[in-house]
């Protein structure tokens, strides 16, 4: 992996790599109920992040958010892997 500082997760957002503790595909996560509770808490307590409108595929956790993003974790990790842009 490069020296990348920002992620960029879609729709001109970007998110410092140093703070991300993990990349969740939705369809493969959200099927328990604890993935549920986690995506609830964060929504009330206003940490969650909508970084599209789109159909979500995964979210990022964050030490301070959580993101929803409309790209694939596949592509996110192939961006981690080039330095984090586009």
């Amino acid at each position: 992996m490069n020296n990348a500082v920002y992620l960029h997760i879609g729709n001109n957002y970007s998110v410092d790599v140093r703070s991300i503790i993990g990349i969740f595909d939705m369809d493969n996560t959200t099927v328990t109920g604890i993935t549920k509770k986690l995506l609830d808490k964060a929504e009330k307590e206003k940490r969650l992040f909508l970084a599209t409108y789109e159909l979500p595929k995964t979210f990022i956790v964050t030490a301070e958010k959580i993101y929803i993003s409309q790209l694939a974790a596949s592509t996110l990790k192939k961006r981690l892997a080039n330095g984090g842009g586009y």
